[in-house]
């Protein structure tokens, strides 16, 4: 079977493969190139399947890949929505602590907020956190003006058709990348149905990065384990008691912000998400189940540090996920009016989480570059809101 030649081909058309052949071709606009999706659209996993929210960077350690390119991803973000009216709110959100002994840690995310470049942040106390939502009890809080939602499916097929229909670049479907094999200045890329050849590779797979990396790596130092965030939504006749962007203080040592409550850019309220370990990496519902996956998983060295050092939480998180009383219990911390008669099951989606061969869950970006090819290893949340700055930072490496 003859090769059909490229100069790039980014395998993966989730926001930050779709993002790096757009500035690829912005740069480059006579090389030609190839992105290879093993599903039938773009966006179909993370990208398409988290919670809509534009992230002000207000978390991240000042001067990880985190803060820098979510800072600067933001007003990229911003401007290709208004250039190209794409729906997006910069609505604000607060974050609030329920309890005397969350506060020294809301304090830390202020100063860091600070530190990377956040101005007319607010601190808040019970009086005016219910200025900004009446319903919430708290006993301090923080106002993020920054923090906004946007429809990321339609920045995905914006960035799609940008790149097929004026920037002349190509999309293939339902093509898995098998082999990635060494050839004269390139790579051969053997799919399910296809053979291509590359002068330069970038794997952007998201939940299989792994795997891809595994196909040029003899030692891969990271494993995708995945984990599920299930939502709920709220009903519309008490979608008034939220108004925006309401989040908790995330637990410092676990690297997931809790549940929180985030309304929607096409309507609704998303009540979640909890953070369970998922049975298969692609897998929405609780029942779904990959043996290969959950191998995959169960025979890495560092999961079983993991289970070690978050056991504890872990079985809050999956008792949260059987159980719907319990799911309300963690969101009246911070909603006391909301029962469960108020939720009903939203979507999910699945966290692609690289971690160690030491239980080390990775908490940046995580960027291998390698023999003409780079492998986005590890995109974790903010990875949405950066995704065109992420995208541009991958361009200037090759």
């Amino acid at each position: 079977m003859e090769s059909k030649k490229f100069d790039f081909i980014i395998i993966g058309a989730g926001l930050i493969g779709l993002s790096t052949a757009y500035h690829l071709k912005l740069k480059y606009p006579k090389k030609t190139l190839l992105i290879l999706e093993k599903e039938g659209q773009v966006a179909t996993h993370q990208s398409g399947h988290n919670s809509g929210v534009i992230h002000s960077g207000i978390y991240y350690k000042p001067g990880s890949l985190k803060a820098t390119n979510c800072i600067a991803g933001y007003k990229s973000l911003v401007d290709f929505a208004e250039k190209h009216n794409i729906s997006y709110d910069i609505c604000g959100k607060i974050i609030v602590a329920t309890s005397e002994s969350e506060i020294l840690t809301l304090n830390n995310i202020f100063n860091r907020g600070i530190q990377n470049g956040l101005t007319n942040l607010k601190k808040l106390n019970p009086t005016e956190i219910k200025e900004y939502e009446p319903h919430v009890a708290g006993v301090a809080g923080i106002h993020v003006p920054q923090t906004g939602i946007i429809d990321y499916p339609a920045v995905s097929r914006k960035l799609q058709d940008i790149i097929c229909n004026e920037l002349e670049g190509e999309i293939t479907f339902n093509e898995t990348a098998q082999k990635i094999i060494p050839g004269e200045g390139g790579h051969f890329i053997e799919t399910n149905s296809s053979s291509y050849f590359a002068g330069k590779i970038v794997s952007c797979a998201g939940l299989q990065s792994d795997r891809v990396a595994d196909l040029t790596e003899e030692t891969n130092n990271l494993r995708i384990i995945p984990f599920r965030g299930e939502y709920y939504k709220i009903r519309s006749e008490k979608e008034y008691l939220v108004k925006n962007l309401i989040y908790p203080v995330p637990d410092p040592k676990f690297p997931f912000l809790g549940v929180h409550f985030t309304r929607m850019i096409n309507g609704g309220i998303e009540a979640g998400p909890n953070a369970v370990l998922a049975f298969k990496r692609e897998g929405y519902q609780f029942k779904d189940f990959d043996s290969k996956d959950v191998l995959d998983t169960i025979t890495w060295p560092g999961f079983w540090r993991v289970v070690a050092k978050f056991g504890k939480v872990g079985i809050g998180e999956m008792h949260r996920s059987i159980s719907k009383s319990a799911f309300t219990k963690a969101l009246q911390k911070l909603l006391p009016e909301i029962t469960e008669d108020d939720l009903v099951v939203g979507g999910a989606g699945v966290r692609a989480q690289a971690c160690n061969r030491q239980g080390i869950l990775i908490d940046d970006f995580d960027i291998l570059e390698s023999n003409n090819i780079i492998h986005v290893r590890n995109a974790p949340s903010p990875a949405a809101t950066s995704c065109l700055s992420i995208g541009k930072l991958i361009c200037e490496k090759i």
